[in-house]
């Protein structure tokens, strides 16, 4: 393991001395800048990669082999060339066919590679999940990208082409925020607190030793990929977020934020459940007025059910955007939410579902893994127009009670407002708004180009997609969702 100079012994770096210099005048609150834009979160950590001077602490669930992919490990690679320390700590859930990538970045001696719960045998991993269910199951589903301690990014975002608008098949819309001071320096203790827990594993110990000339190749990008690099190169060379920063005027928001995330030890089942993030991010989303929830993948079950008609009926107002059936990526999950759309409905809960892009590919059926095309991936909630969550967390059986999540909560009637205004134009362009008919049917309303058209059929959905969805929503199986 590669052990660095405490950071109290070493020279500040350059992402520390522009963070100390906008801090001064917003004592003990970290700045935060949001990244709607996939192209802008892509050049965000291209730029903060190419920014660090010390260290890069970088975790993510998935980690595609991708173009937008690989060049984010020639980023990582090209910091380790000049000396900065480079830790990789990656689900191991979505590795497959990365071994022996991931393995080759691991040989370069400033970087480290480590797994979250990795699969013992590589070539057959459902066997995996035969003989050792109960470990495989819970996953680390935490993103974050930090530079020196200083700055951090987190969100929803993994790391693959469909995460930073350049996918051929599904695109998500989805919401990163760029954060600076104590927050970013809590991110990175995070980050220590996972690296040193009982689930992560040096990557060594399980994958095949690199073969000879594959750090060399490991930056190369196919050539059949080379013209749609350049999006990304431009992307890159256009984004002032870095020179911004170094600047002072990149516009931060300076608020009191509040990093939450599981202890790692839930990996393992071995974490109590008040160190679980949902017992402590539940009283400080409480509203009083207003709650808007986006959920890519929401499953309140009964008891979140029973929430949300009861604060609903105390005069809260709530609005849930969510994927409709022919959106969504993970059709078995949209039979976890459906079942509960009528109560919800009847208590004035107001639903919405994101529609599939018309400019995505021609949708088929696909029960288990779900669609293609525009899908919402975001998880973010806003409160009473003044508080803000936005992190990995969806509102799940999965995401409470399995995998470890992370997410901030932030302090801010300008970031509440601008989620709120950003949840109603969505909204009203791209989704369906879900409504019971006079004789308590399901209906879906789409506003189009001046026009309503009322389904009252799941749109966009083939009868077997439907009677799947339907015969999975009564099965034993939610607390899996």
């Amino acid at each position: 393991m590669i052990v660095g100079t405490p950071p109290s012994q070493t020279p500040r770096t350059r992402l520390g001395e522009a963070v100390s210099r906008l801090a001064r005048a917003h004592p003990g609150k970290s700045g935060v800048f949001a990244l709607r834009d996939g192209q802008d979160a892509f050049a965000a950590r291209a730029l903060l990669a190419e920014a660090a001077d010390r260290t890069l602490d970088v975790q993510y669930y998935i980690w595609r082999h991708d173009l937008s992919g690989t060049l984010l490990l020639a980023a990582l690679r090209r910091a380790a060339d000049r000396g900065v320390r480079v830790r990789l700590l990656l689900d191991d859930n979505n590795t497959s066919g990365l071994d022996a990538v991931l393995a080759s970045l691991d040989a370069h001696p400033n970087v480290e590679v480590w797994l979250f719960n990795p699969f013992r045998n590589r070539r057959f991993r459902a066997w995996g999940f035969l003989t050792d269910f109960s470990r495989l199951n819970r996953r680390m589903h935490n993103k974050s990208f930090t530079a020196d301690g200083e700055v951090t990014i987190i969100g929803g975002r993994n790391v693959g082409d469909e995460y930073f608008g350049a996918g051929q098949g599904v695109l998500f819309v989805d919401v990163d925020v760029l954060a600076a001071g104590p927050v970013a320096a809590e991110v990175s203790g995070d980050f220590e607190r996972y690296w040193a827990s009982g689930s992560s594993v040096p990557a060594a110990r399980v994958l095949p030793r690199a073969t000879p000339g594959a750090i060399r190749d490991l930056s190369q990008v196919p050539s059949a990929t080379e013209r749609r690099a350049m999006e990304y190169v431009g992307a890159v060379a256009r984004a002032p977020f870095v020179r911004d920063l170094f600047a002072g005027r990149l516009p931060l928001e300076w608020a009191t934020v509040t990093m939450l995330s599981d202890d790692p030890a839930k990996g393992l089942a071995r974490a109590p459940y008040r160190a679980y993030l949902w017992p402590r991010l539940e009283p400080m989303v409480r509203p009083s007025r207003e709650l808007r929830l986006v959920s890519a993948y929401f499953v309140p079950t009964a008891e979140g059910v029973k929430f949300l008609v009861a604060q609903a009926r105390r005069g809260v107002k709530i609005a849930i955007l969510t994927n409709a059936l022919e959106a969504t990526d993970v059709a078995v999950v949209h039979a976890g939410y459906a079942k509960w759309r009528k109560p919800l409905l009847r208590a004035g809960v107001e639903l919405w579902e994101i529609r599939r892009s018309s400019a995505g590919p021609r949708i088929k059926d696909r029960p288990v893994t779900g669609s293609s095309g525009s899908s919402l991936h975001a998880k973010t909630l806003s409160v009473d127009g003044s508080r803000l969550f936005v992190g990995s967390f969806n509102f799940d059986p999965r995401s409470a009670r399995l995998n470890t999540e992370l997410g901030f909560v932030i302090d801010s009637p300008r970031l509440a407002r601008a989620g709120a205004e950003a949840f109603a134009a969505r909204v009203a362009a791209h989704a369906y708004q879900v409504r019971l008919s006079r004789a308590g049917r399901l209906q879906w309303v789409e506003e189009a180009e001046g026009k309503t058209r009322v389904h009252r059929r799941e749109p966009g959905a083939g009868v077997w997609l439907r009677l799947a969805v339907w015969g999975l929503s009564k099965l034993p199986i939610e607390w899996l969702l």
